[in-house]
């Protein structure tokens, strides 16, 4: 017994001593990274800044150093941190130019844009663009499409099939388990709740997917075309023929491509390039490098004017169903914030930048109110990312200038509920009875043991009314569109960038650098410096946020599940958030 005691006690100390030790190495590393994070970065002369596409791609990111410890996760970039770092490789003298490994990365098609017009605007400088890959998904060949050279390893391949847009349909897996869903909509193109009513699209929203595919892929083909010289034609010929499945030479063969390399000769064209002896070591940047290189005085910094640049991305107040979005827009905060900035006289304009599909109906009209009064007190100018649609159309509406890619998903203007009916899963499955005493006719208003009666269903489908009677208003009034026009192109409908600015639902096709010029020209300024809003989170916050293991499950069950996750969050978080949404359900990527 003593020797079993000894051996416990003797275990229980081992781990506790390791524990400890562990701790220490832990809190070690992380301190040294936070240390590294925020020393200034050397540029030589003679580098090249390395542009690597892989993981994702989101509007902004704060890095977590749990992530490099454990190896866990996928590599993420933010948007912001991606033009940032392509502007000053653009203004430093000593980077020669920029290297493209283009890898397997996730990237919605307008940030796509962003990123090209960026590089576009960094080859202004005269410096060199070369893109490499052993396999170029198709968003990164659209983007590596603008390089000076498009080279291939002798063994890769060329991603070039078009678009294609999917929608899974949970209906008949819900009804398995006894669940079906009560819906109620404005809106014919309203199609967020299809997934759960139906087994495949709508008429209306065949009309409207097809529609707004075909308007972004028209984009796509016509800047691959202008940048490679090849005919619109000739790429729908091999996007037909699927160019995925080609031996390496085709591509150089139809203009694809330029020539092909493997590494080793890449690395030794890049050294000739910069003037490297064939000995020496080639020097690079990379995104986590140009962070922490000091920017260029700016001319433009010498003033106490500041043009703000709101970032307001993800879902509006809703438990967030992606990895990487922290919270989504939570409508208390933006208000605040938003409030602040229409009280700090030193900014003179803001751009709204917004990337969402909606959320909240009600968290969208508080951030309406919020935007209508800062327009009041200064120029608001919304440049709009990936998503700008429903709610995240509704928080747009308001602003005196409205800025969109043309691959930008907006308008899906329409409300919609929902409201699950588990009755049949509870009493025929489960054979739980339910019994009810109350002193009014509706009191029991939502009991899980059965739908919803007619009366109900009225209260509800009349609420659902108002609210699309007043998203309508607010855009009509926003929009300076009559009324009855602007219901004729709501309906629920979603819209690419370049089709919304046919139906003035925005004014201007460009990226957030367009939106900027503009908030300067409307508030007269020639000399201001750019303030990023709301502050990045801190690294000791980002840590405690990513350590809470609902979101290291969520972010598993996202890596797992991939395109099938999205459907699944909604279901799980819906007794969490606003049951009456003015939101789009899906995305669309061209990196296939």
């Amino acid at each position: 017994m003593k020797d079993f005691l000894k051996m416990t006690t003797a275990s229980i100390i081992g781990v506790l001593i390791a524990g400890f030790f562990l701790m220490i190495i832990g809190i070690t590393a992380i301190t040294g990274i936070m240390l590294t994070t925020n020393v200034e970065t050397t540029v030589k002369d003679n580098s090249v800044f390395v542009l690597d596409l892989k993981g994702n791609i989101v509007e902004r990111y704060t890095e977590n150093p749990i992530d490099q410890i454990m190896g866990e996760g996928t590599t993420t970039y933010g948007l912001d941190d991606i033009l940032s770092a392509i502007k000053k490789a653009k203004n430093d003298d000593r980077i020669k130019g920029m290297f493209i490994n283009a890898g397997m990365f996730a990237c919605s098609t307008a940030s796509l844009q962003e990123i090209r017009e960026a590089i576009k605007d960094f080859k202004e400088s005269e410096k060199f663009v070369v893109s490499y890959s052993g396999v170029y998904t198709q968003g990164a060949y659209y983007l590596c499409s603008i390089s000076d050279k498009i080279l291939l390893n002798p063994s890769g391949v060329i991603s070039w099939h078009g678009l294609s847009a999917q929608t899974i349909f949970l209906k008949d897996l819900m009804a398995k388990a006894g669940v079906k869903m009560q819906i109620f909509r404005v809106g014919t193109y309203k199609s967020a709740v299809e997934p759960f009513i139906a087994t495949e699209m709508s008429p209306a929203n065949r009309e409207q997917t097809t529609a707004y595919i075909k308007s972004i892929w028209d984009v796509i083909t016509n800047d691959v075309s202008e940048a490679r010289n090849i005919s619109v034609e000739e790429l729908e010929k091999m996007a037909d023929r699927n160019m995925d499945f080609q031996e390496a030479q085709t591509y150089i063969d139809n203009g694809m491509a330029d020539k092909l390399m493997y590494k080793d000769e890449v690395l030794a064209y890049l050294k000739t390039l910069t003037d490297t002896p064939e000995d020496g070591k080639l020097a690079t940047l990379g995104i986590s490098d140009m962070k922490n290189v000091k920017p260029l005085a700016d001319t433009t910094e010498k003033t106490g004017d500041v043009i703000a640049v709101y970032y307001a991305f993800g879902e509006i107040d809703n438990i967030a169903s992606g990895s990487y979005s922290e919270e989504g827009i939570n409508s208390e905060k933006v208000i605040k914030h938003l409030r602040d900035l229409r009280n700090d006289k030193k900014v003179k304009a803001v751009v709204l930048r917004v990337n969402s599909p909606g959320g909240s109906a009600y968290g969208s009209e508080q951030i309406w109110r919020e935007v209508e009064l800062l327009k009041q007190a200064k120029p608001v100018v919304v440049s709009m990312g990936d998503y700008a649609a429903s709610g995240g159309y509704y928080i747009s509406c308001a602003a005196n200038w409205i800025v969109a890619q043309p691959t930008t998903l907006t308008g899906s203007i329409g409300i919609f509920g929902m409201f699950p009916d588990a009755s049949e899963l509870l009493t025929d499955k489960l054979g739980l009875k339910f019994d009810v005493v109350k002193t009014n006719k509706l009191a029991d208003l939502g009991n899980m043991g059965r739908p919803l009666n007619s009366d109900e269903s009225a209260l509800i489908q009349n609420m659902v009314n108002n609210g699309y009677e007043l998203f309508t208003r607010r855009c009509s009034e926003g929009r300076n569109i009559p009324i009855e026009e602007l219901k004729k192109i709501a309906e629920g409908r979603v819209w690419s960038g370049t089709m919304a600015k046919e139906i003035k639902l925005v004014d201007e096709l460009g990226n957030i650098e367009t939106a900027i010029k503009k908030a300067a020209e409307l508030s007269g300024l020639d000399n201001y410096k750019l303030a990023s809003y709301p502050k990045k989170i801190d690294m000791i916050t980002s840590i405690i946020s990513n350590v809470k293991p609902e979101r290291y499950i969520n972010t598993k069950l996202e890596e797992s599940f991939g395109d099938f996750y999205s459907g699944f969050a909604m279901l799980k978080n819906i007794n969490k958030t606003d049951r009456i949404q003015a939101r789009i359900p899906f995305e669309i990527s061209i990196n296939q």
